[in-house]
């Protein structure tokens, strides 16, 4: 790697990862305000930025190693947390009497999640991204550096059973029976963990690699 391919001794690569990571920690809770039909498959849309969450961390583990990969999702929660402190700032300050009602009830409607619902997530996001990099990582001391696919794929759908788990237990669990709803968002996760996030982590591992300069 070229010194002009580092940042103040960070590799350029790392940096654009770990900024776009940040960015995907804040918006999946805002995208998972809306549930999209694939097919016959329902799920929230903010799966879509957390699969780009586990693809960036797997990328990051493949590159840099399961230690760096781990401090990426742990600084993660810096982003989310100071997000959800100021989206609760955000509601508890009066709105102006010049805005739209609408608006501001569409607003509110978004950004006004339950306690359990923003708990459940914070659970969900820390344990799951972290078991995706322990599982990729554990996978890549036995396999070397062959089968990028198949460690993404497992590690991935791993994960992602343990974060529809935690999440729908933490938010719904005693409000509604949710064996129904475990078993949809399951299996549309999985689904989709198993389709688009192996070819999207060799995506990443080869773009950052040309940010290097590095084959």
């Amino acid at each position: 790697m070229t010194s002009e391919a580092r940042t103040a001794g960070i590799p350029r690569s790392l940096l654009f990862l770990s900024v776009f990571y940040g960015g995907m920690v804040c918006i999946a809770g805002v995208l998972g305000n809306k549930q999209v039909a694939l097919g016959p498959l329902a799920v929230e849309a903010g799966i879509f930025a957390f699969l780009l969450l586990v693809v960036t961390s797997s990328a990051v583990a493949e590159l840099f190693g399961r230690a760096t990969a781990n401090r990426l999702v742990l600084f993660g929660f810096v982003p989310l947390l100071v997000s959800l402190g100021l989206s609760i700032a955000v509601l508890a300050l009066p709105a102006s009497p010049e805005m739209d009602p609408a608006r501001l009830s569409a607003f509110e409607t978004v950004m006004g999640g339950t306690p359990r619902i923003w708990l459940g997530g914070i659970f969900a996001y820390g344990i799951s991204t972290l078991l995706n990099v322990t599982i990729f990582s554990r996978l890549k001391t036995s396999e070397g550096e062959r089968l990028l696919w198949l460690r993404a794929g497992i590690a991935s759908v791993l994960s992602q059973i343990v974060d529809t788990l935690i999440f729908i237990t933490v938010a719904f669990y005693g409000v509604f029976p949710i064996g129904e709803l475990l078993l949809g968002q399951m299996l549309a996760k999985v689904v989709l963990s198993a389709l688009l996030v192996p070819p999207l982590v060799y995506a990443f591992v080869a773009l950052a690699r040309n940010i290097d300069g590095r084959e």
